[in-house]
């Protein structure tokens, strides 16, 4: 064989071998096929793919990326098995996934067999070539071999990529979200994991406890974290080289992190370096309201695992990475944790959330950008209507609750030995109007503000939607009008007394004596409900959304 035909060969089995490497590596993820879901209970049929299998209810999401909630055990059997292997399969990886990943920042994966044994032929071969070829050939030969070169690296270019990069999964985060909809409404692009709320928390009480000199007479005003206003977690995070402090002096403006559900977390440290917890600042969740109005926590708001699971985050910091609280993500106990509060577990970094300080993030671990007046940027922002206010010291906030109009609180405290408060509502074209009672004696002081539009009505009782019902499920839900409720064995139906429907200001909607099969809301506007159905010892209730 001559020497030019042998050339010709090598150079060929370069290329074929570099572009067997490219195109290995493509796959094709875009033409998911749904499942074919059957409610037995509805005689019906539902397209869409296995979400998540919480407290008896199976989330199903479907082909316009709406979550559907059905309880189990309104499903089809072979559903049901289906459900249980699929929820049996995310148990056995969560237990396994956190020992097989690898850590973001570690080169160890660039050391990829494949990778390495064809840089090696192709070196070998690229030798042979040269050596083979005349002088006047070498020179055409270079640009060919080190094509060859380039199109084996552009192969793998994705591994490095992944190696060097730390992206998180939308998918992941969400899942931490997920308990407290629709109180919070997620979406994401390639850069940002956006998180819309309202800034009041629906699952306990605001401001009661806050004592001693802490209240700077604020009092929670719904604000507007939507549209371009909304909380940014970082997709990509980078680790810091040189992490910057969460103290006196560093994020003293603004947030630090969002909780999952939705309430934005502040530095624990005030402006003067006290910690706001200790000084009694704080009100029983570890919140209070700023200088706009707007409640914030300060520590990690580990009472949400009142409503969610330990294996999920209880919030984000805005730089990227999650906080837990006192276990791992696989369930098994917290490890030690480094100078940020936090440590990389399974190759994925995170934060703990603890009941002492530094309570949950001591330095910002990931990379982000402080202005000038010490705020971490970008982040969403609160909109006061009024000016701030002084502290009022030796008072102590006994109460804040909602109005019957659902538009404003009634906030109530105690000042040397005197009840006094400050009742306060708003219209629907941004009025709000402030009444301070005050030394006991009934009469009020009236400010009247111009501000934003409101874009929330509050609720007039704090509900726990979270809880699992044991007595029955409700679907579909969310609901276009009509909905099914589904009673577990151990409800007889002539104990079922009445099924009553209220909105979240607790006007009742409907009713109706006994249970007949179905509940019709055909001329009720959208948004969220309760449910209750008296039975004959006690009442049971679950959340019904009408869309």
């Amino acid at each position: 064989m001559k020497m030019k035909q042998i050339q010709s060969i090598a150079i060929l089995l370069l290329f074929n071998l570099s572009f067997q490497f490219l195109f290995a590596h493509n796959i094709d993820y875009s033409h998911v096929v749904l499942r074919h879901w059957s409610v037995a209970s509805e005689s019906k049929f539902v397209e869409g793919s296995f979400y998540m299998y919480k407290n008896g209810e199976v989330f199903i999401e479907d082909a316009n990326h709406q979550i559907l909630r059905y309880p189990i055990n309104s499903l089809s059997e072979n559903d049901q098995a289906f459900v249980q292997l699929k929820s049996d399969q995310i148990t056995n990886l969560n237990n396994q996934v956190f020992q097989k990943k690898q850590s973001p920042f570690e080169l160890r994966s660039l050391f990829d067999a494949k990778f390495w044994v064809s840089l090696l032929l192709l070196t070998m071969l690229g030798i042979f070539v040269l050596k083979s070829a005349e002088g006047k050939q070498v020179k055409y030969l270079v640009p060919v071999l080190s094509v060859g070169m380039l199109t084996l690296l552009y192969s793998f270019t994705d591994k490095i990529h992944k190696a060097l990069l730390s992206t998180t999964d939308p998918a992941t985060v969400d899942s931490a979200f997920t308990p407290f909809k629709p109180n919070v409404v997620t979406h994401w692009d390639s850069t940002y994991f956006y998180v819309e709320s309202y800034g009041v928390p629906t699952t306990h009480e605001m401001m009661v406890g806050i004592s001693n000199h802490g209240w700077q007479q604020q009092v929670p005003i719904p604000q507007c974290y939507t549209g371009n206003n909304t909380w940014p977690i970082p997709l990509n995070p980078v680790m810091a080289a040189n992490p910057i402090p969460v103290d006196s002096i560093h994020f003293t403006r603004g947030a630090i992190a969002v909780a999952a559900n939705g309430i934005p977390i502040f530095n624990y440290h005030t402006n003067t370096g006290v910690d706001s917890y200790i000084d009694g600042q704080l009100d029983n969740y570890g919140g209070h309201c700023g200088r706009a109005d707007d409640y914030h926590y300060h520590i990690a708001p580990l009472h949400l695992y009142n409503h969610t699971t330990t294996n999920l985050p209880v919030a984000y910091g805005l730089d990227g990475y999650a906080v837990y609280g006192s276990v791992e993500p696989d369930g098994t106990a917290m490890q030690t944790l480094d100078a940020n509060h936090g440590h990389s577990y399974g190759g994925v970094y995170h934060y703990h959330g603890t009941s002492s300080a530094p309570y949950m993030i001591a330095r910002m671990a990931g990379e982000v950008t402080e202005d000038g007046t010490h705020q971490l940027i970008p982040q969403a922002a609160a909109h006061p209507i009024r000016p701030s206010r002084t502290p009022l010291n030796g008072a102590l906030i006994t109460s804040c609750q909602p109005n019957s109009s659902n538009n404003g609180y009634t906030l109530t405290y105690t000042l040397g030995g005197l009840t006094d408060s400050i009742v306060y509502n708003w219209t629907a074209n941004g009025n709000y109007t402030f009444k301070y009672y005050t030394q006991g004696n009934g009469t009020s002081l009236d400010s009247i503000y111009h501000g934003f539009i409101p874009c929330y009505t509050v609720p007039t009782s704090i509900v726990d939607f979270s809880k699992a019902n044991d007595d029955f499920g409700i679907f579909p839900n969310p609901a276009s009008s009509e909905f099914y409720l589904k009673f577990n064995e151990a409800v007889k139906l002539n104990e079922i007394q009445n099924v009553s429907v209220f909105n979240l200001s607790g006007q009742m909607v409907y009713q109706t004596k006994g249970y007949n099969g179905k509940i019709n809301l055909e001329n009720t506007p959208k948004g969220v409900y309760l449910v209750k159905v008296g039975l004959l010892n006690r009442e049971a209730n679950a959340k019904i959304i009408v869309e």
